[in-house]
């Protein structure tokens, strides 16, 4: 007869209760540590989608994800025809408000040049960019399909494929088109504007400039190299792929990181104390029963058996409502939640150092019991 599941089964009811309070506290923390890897790969989602090898950028900056980049749009000429580029794409990238259907959207616009780097990774639904203008590839999580068209700035744009994963690091989802379309949307003024800069002699439109030069080396090129010349002119600066990540990480989420990893680590440590609490108090609940085993002669790692075993039960149990409750409502989270099995792994084994050290609490105060307690009224 196993003891742990016998007394389980006495008290179900409130045993199946405190499971479903501690799986709940589960859910919040593996939607923590979720939150956390989602914060890191949406940051990183950007960066790493051209598959760039080098990103030529302004002088003096540290690349368009950290602060403002702006370099002339002829610039990837001159860098396509150096040693060892085997490509080379201008990219531009800016924050836009649309409304559509209702609602407003607020998109992270990314111009390319099709058939050069800098485009959309894998189009899931629909077809990528087929002509020069007011066409989008648009991310799912902008709510849009295909089909649909959305007015950016002073033109409409027809929905032409689906991507997924491409976020900047505030979680706007991207939606891509062509750089001249990019550039239209960045340089030129509304009416209004119009007006008040011809009414000063000025032009109609703002100079046209792009973020950055992407760049793909051949096999056999030697990147250091290419960087440091690059590094040489004076108005441009060369970021390797790693730097960029590097930068992008260190700079721009750095704070969120930090303070999303400060509460994950806070949310452990309530998890522990709680954990500890239950067990100690079912421990202590049951010290009369305790006292009637050691009276009849029970072993001592027979009371030991049934504490730690209901404490990793209990463990156990939360843990894996916890994990079916995130599976089930991350997809509703207004930031990506991304869960490896590494976290849920590592999640579980501290659950289990956890169960067992608060064991130890309700093993100690049982080993305490007087047998003659179970003869008192």
């Amino acid at each position: 007869m196993n003891l742990a599941l016998k007394d389980i089964r006495h008290g179900l009811f409130r045993f199946v209760l405190t499971c479903l309070g501690l799986g709940l506290l589960m859910t919040v923390v593996l939607a923590m540590i979720g939150i956390y890897n989602g914060l890191v790969a949406d940051a990183l989602a950007v960066v790493k989608a051209p598959a760039a090898d080098v990103w030529v950028v302004e002088a003096g900056t540290r690349g368009p994800f950290a602060e403002a980049s702006s370099i002339p749009a002829d610039t990837r000429d001159t860098v396509a025809r150096m040693p060892g580029v085997a490509e080379a794409g201008a990219i531009n990238y800016q924050n836009v408000e649309a409304s559509h259907a209702g609602r407003t959207l607020r998109l992270y616009v990314i111009g390319f040049e099709p058939g050069r780097p800098g485009g959309p990774q894998r189009i899931v639904a629909g077809r990528g960019i087929g002509t020069s203008h007011f066409e989008l590839v648009a991310d799912r999580k902008t709510g849009l399909v295909t089909d649909d068209t959305v007015r950016l700035g002073r033109n409409r744009f027809t929905v032409v494929g689906l991507t997924e994963g491409a976020m900047n690091s505030g979680g706007d989802p991207a939606v891509y088109m062509t750089l001249a379309d990019a550039m239209a949307l960045q340089t030129e003024l509304d009416p209004a504007d119009q007006r008040v800069q011809a009414a000063r002699g000025a032009g109609s439109v703002k100079s046209a400039s792009v973020a950055a030069v992407i760049v793909r080396v051949k096999p056999a090129a030697d990147i250091d190299l290419l960087t440091a010349t690059l590094r040489q002119w004076k108005h441009l600066a060369a970021l390797s792929q790693a730097e960029q990540e590097t930068i992008l990480l260190a700079s721009v989420v750095d704070k969120a990181r930090r303070q999303i990893g400060l509460f994950l680590g806070i949310l452990l440590a309530v998890s522990a104390v709680v954990i500890a609490l239950i067990i100690y108090t079912m421990t202590m609940e049951k010290l009369k029963q305790i006292a009637t085993l050691k009276l009849i002669g029970a072993p001592d790692r027979t009371i030991v058996g049934l504490i730690v075993q209901q404490a990793l039960i209990l463990g156990a149990s939360g843990w894996g409502i916890g994990l079916v409750l995130i599976l089930l409502v991350k997809d509703v989270f207004p930031r990506r939640v991304v869960l490896e099995p590494f976290n849920v792994a590592v999640l579980a084994g501290i659950i289990v150092v956890v169960c067992l050290a608060a064991s130890g609490l309700g093993v100690r105060a049982a080993m305490k019991v007087d047998p003659a307690t179970a003869l008192g009224s």
